[in-house]
């Protein structure tokens, strides 16, 4: 697993991750969409660097939630302390243009975080089903 040794890694590797990179048409086209997408991010962080990632992420939050197209984050801890990801972040985005835009702009401007040794697993999703479906 790939650690990052400094914030402007894992924002290339997140971009990379959300698939802003990819070279296939297909990704591209499901980046299309009128509909609010869904950023879950799973963090495989040491014991002893949960409270410094927490506050890398609540950096990156503030920054985020003054973009564009942002509505909401929300970031969850395992109960269980051997779990594999100790956070998960789920965001909601207007669309994925306001996402690669808002992150984009926290590249340029780089606030002051560090989430060294935490290796992050990103991707955009689009809600394909819900609980109040009926068939």
């Amino acid at each position: 697993m790939p650690k990052f040794p400094d914030f402007k890694s894992f924002i290339l590797a997140l971009l990379i991750l959300a698939g802003f990179f990819a070279g296939t048409a297909a990704i591209a086209a499901d980046l299309k969409t009128n509909e609010p997408v869904t950023l879950i991010n799973v963090f495989e962080v040491p014991a002893d660097q949960i409270d410094k990632t927490v506050e890398f992420w609540e950096k990156s939050r503030d920054f985020l939630r003054q973009q564009p197209g942002y509505i909401s984050t929300r970031l969850h801890r395992a109960l269980a302390p051997d779990a594999r990801f100790q956070l998960i972040n789920i965001a909601i985005w207007e669309s994925p243009e306001a996402f690669q835009a808002a992150i984009g702009k926290m590249r340029e401007t780089n606030p002051d975080t560090d989430a060294r040794n935490t290796v992050f697993h990103a991707a955009l999703y689009r809600v394909i089903r819900t609980d109040e479906e009926t068939e």
